[in-house]
């Protein structure tokens, strides 16, 4: 009897201890689940301090681009992205050992493309604005720049010697400095992906004009080019009493690619590249040499 008494107690103790164990216990496999970060906390912690050494390591550097000539373009029938900052681009990436892609992205997300890794860089004949400035890590300026208001040739007598964009549809590159030149002149504006974009506004007339870059107008209106009944005039820059325009590359805050780029840049001016690729697309007089 006795034997059977202990028996039913020890029962009674193993049972308590699942009991217990099922209750309030946790396994080591499920204290290091609990304890793991979230898909996202990972990204984080593990992201690499070095920006050049993710890129090298991936053995890309994707740089985030728009359509525009003479900076990155396609000549007709050609699947290959050409132009000042295509073929410095180029070059900047086989200087750090890997290859280049071009990924075309929506202006006015180039900030969120860039911080989610969806591209590396954005280089596209970026102005240094102060938003720029304080969103990106930016190199050295290497090209200069102002706004300029590109119109149907058969209306230049409305356009010559404006001061003011007041009563005007103006189409504009959303979150460009050619949309804040528009604005700052009193027009109503039509907000487009790209500055190519902007162009097709104006020649299929649903935009009175629009506000470029005077690169961009210099390489794509007037005869012999895809907009020969379009025409552009007037700086600005000028208009709103401000100096010229500079352009840079833009990179992750903190990105240590600001300064593996700043001294490509100035190793390719001194050896005379930069001039060279700057004369190829006529930039000759609009690149910075100092």
């Amino acid at each position: 009897m006795k034997n059977m008494k202990k028996l039913w107690a020890a029962l009674l103790a193993l049972a308590m201890t699942f009991s217990l164990a099922a209750c309030g216990g946790t396994s080591d496999e499920d204290a290091a689940t609990d304890d793991q970060p979230t898909g996202e906390e990972v990204s984080g912690d593990t992201a690499p301090e070095s920006d050049v050494a993710y890129i090298q390591d991936k053995g890309t550097l994707v740089v985030g681009i728009t359509y525009f000539a003479p900076m990155d373009y396609k000549e007709e029938g050609s699947d290959e992205w050409i132009g000042f900052d295509a073929d410095l681009a180029k070059l900047f990436a086989e200087s750090l050992g890997v290859s280049v892609e071009f990924q075309e992205i929506t202006w006015d997300y180039k900030v969120e493309e860039l911080n989610s890794r969806a591209i590396d860089c954005v280089w596209n004949g970026m102005t240094l604005t102060d938003d720029v400035l304080a969103a990106m890590g930016t190199s050295n300026p290497y090209c200069t720049n102002y706004q300029t208001l590109v119109y149907p040739a058969d209306r230049a007598a409305e356009f010559e010697g404006l001061t003011s964009l007041e009563g005007l549809n103006i189409a504009v590159e959303s979150g460009s400095a050619g949309g804040d030149a528009a604005v700052a002149l009193g027009a109503t504006t039509v907000p487009v992906q790209a500055q190519s974009n902007a162009l097709m506004e104006v020649a299929a007339g649903t935009s009175d004009a629009a506000v470029i870059d005077v690169l961009m107008a210099a390489e794509m209106t007037g005869e012999g080019t895809s907009y020969a009944d379009l025409i552009y005039s007037l700086n600005l820059n000028e208009a709103q009493d401000l100096p010229s325009e500079e352009y840079g590359v833009g990179f992750r805050q903190g990105s240590d690619l600001v300064d593996a780029f700043n001294t490509f840049l100035a190793e390719k001016t001194a050896d005379g590249t930069v001039l060279e690729v700057a004369t190829t697309y006529g930039l000759q007089d609009a690149v910075i040499l100092e």
